[in-house]
């Protein structure tokens, strides 16, 4: 994640995901994220392989690192 990134946040904050590369890298990190309840919007940057998300709840950044890795992905510390 980039760094200052909360350990919990509400609105949106933005991750850095590593080896997302590609079109099917960025759909499947969008999928996983996108399943967390409170996730409102999801925004994949392949050029800087960064994903904004943006929370209608307080949502802990464990569980976007949990879907990023399920995506085949990790979050950059």
């Amino acid at each position: 994640m980039l760094s200052g990134t909360p350990r919990t946040f509400v609105g949106s904050t933005t991750f850095s995901v590593a080896g997302m590369t590609c079109a099917n890298c960025a759909r499947a990190v969008t999928e996983e994220i996108s399943s967390i309840p409170g996730v409102a919007a999801v925004l994949i940057e392949p050029a800087s392989s960064t994903v904004t998300v943006t929370a209608s709840r307080q949502l802990d950044r464990a569980d976007i690192a949990a879907a990023v890795e399920a995506a085949g992905h990790a979050l950059v510390p």
